[in-house]
């Protein structure tokens, strides 16, 4: 490599004030050949430490080789537009919108000093209320000058202004944001600052024992109607959204596994695209699970006369003909869940718990059956293993040793009548 070299001189400056005096005043500057294109360049600094310090992060970039030319380094703002552009198409719209909300609101800025209402209005029509007043945040920062101690004044900021959840949901942003930046620009990141606040006292979810879950699971087995609904999430782990947004299609008997690739939104509509692009995936079917889906086709409502929805709702049964009116439909979430999902519990005196706990029921049930992380990972569609359990462990074993385990873990519970594969 050839040698770099960075001098520091100074100079006398003069300057004529108002009554006519002359002040002098000490101005320092670093000279240096750029190291890209070999042009000279002279920088110039107010004071003596301003220009050594600059002077010594040159040369740690340059030794490194993570220079680049600061005058052509993208900013903050710049990389935010990047990563969105970058995310278009492979997240489904409404997720690519939070998306905007957190990374202009809360990282691009400015921020708006207000309430979550005020702040949220501002960032969907950019008009600010009267009389408002905002906080300069990231967006005008180069990458170059972004430094971890900066990050962690802004995070500061973030969740004095906004709260904690939305903080750290910003800093995961921020995150990924400058990864996708330092290697598209070749820029070196900012080391994430560590340590930093976080809510003490987040509640757990209410999720369902094995015991409790494989009693649900008996009685949604006697349930030929309703019980194919409520017991699904709990053998296969699928968010609301995949659930009612999955196709026969995408049922495959022959090779034992259920194919997650659209979601239904909330009017109903089907959205060719997972939340993630981890959520596109496969999940095995367990004995149960396909007896039970197996039974359902029979009597699952058509489209005409066609199946379509696994989950459809389920019509208007009139008398003459015997037959269902508007069967094979979307159902929606709200119908679902106050239809189908909500009277289940009482009957049964199980605790009450969202259709998404039964997900978290599920993830739970194949870690504590020692199925590796990296394999419930990718069954529950997580983007990162880190968000199943903290740390990486890789799969090993298929999707059907899960199974298994999830078999082996409600079977022994099971109360009343028996289960057939379970």
């Amino acid at each position: 490599m050839k040698e770099f070299n960075v001098s520091i001189t100074s100079a006398t400056r003069r300057r004529k004030l108002k009554d006519g005096t002359i002040a002098e005043y000490p101005q320092y500057y670093c000279e240096y050949r750029e190291p890209l294109t070999e042009k000279r360049r002279r920088r110039a600094f107010d004071r003596k430490k301003d220009a050594e310090a600059f002077r010594n992060g040159l040369l740690v970039k340059v030794t490194e080789n993570n220079y680049v030319d600061e005058r052509k380094a993208p900013s903050v703002g710049k990389a935010i537009d990047h990563w969105l552009e970058n995310k278009e198409g492979n997240v489904k719209a409404s997720t690519l919108t939070g998306y905007k909300v957190v990374v202009n609101g809360a990282i691009r800025g400015p921020l708006l000093i207000g309430t979550a209402q005020e702040r949220a209005d501002y960032t969907e029509t950019g008009i600010a209320p009267n009389g408002a007043r905002f906080i300069k945040l990231l967006g005008d920062f180069k990458l170059t000058d972004l430094t971890t101690a900066m990050i962690r004044v802004w995070h500061k900021t973030v969740v004095e202004q906004c709260g904690n959840y939305t903080a750290n949901r910003a800093k995961s942003h921020l995150k990924s944001i400058l990864a996708l930046a330092e290697g598209d620009f070749s820029i070196r990141a900012p080391s994430m600052p560590t340590g930093l606040m976080r809510q003490r006292h987040k509640p757990k979810k209410a999720i369902l024992t094995p015991e409790d879950i494989a009693k649900l699971i008996v009685a949604a087995k006697n349930d030929l109607e309703h019980g194919i609904y409520y017991a699904f999430p709990f053998l296969a782990g699928t968010r609301p959204s995949e659930q009612l947004g999955l196709l026969w299609s995408e049922v495959d008997f022959d090779k034992g596994v259920i194919r997650i690739r659209r979601i239904q939104e909330r009017d109903g509509s089907l959205t060719e695209m997972t939340k993630t692009e981890a959520g596109t995936r496969d999940i095995p079917m367990g004995a149960t699970l396909r007896a039970m889906l197996l039974e359902w086709r029979i009597r699952c409502p058509r489209k005409g006369k066609e199946l379509h929805r696994v989950f459809p709702g389920p019509g208007r049964l009139q008398e003459w003909p015997k037959s269902r009116i508007g069967s094979g439909g979307p159902l929606l979430y709200q119908n679902f869940r106050k239809r189908y999902w909500a009277p289940v519990f009482k009957p049964l005196r199980l605790p009450y718990v969202t259709p998404h706990s039964a997900r978290h029921s599920f993830i739970s049930t194949l870690q504590a059956q020692g199925i590796e992380v990296g394999l419930v990972a990718q069954i529950a569609g997580h983007a990162n293993p880190t968000v199943t359990l903290g740390h990486y462990t890789q799969a090993v074993r298929g999707g059907g040793a899960a199974m298994e385990a999830l078999e082996v873990a409600y079977a022994p519970h099971a109360s009343g009548a028996p289960c057939a594969g379970l």
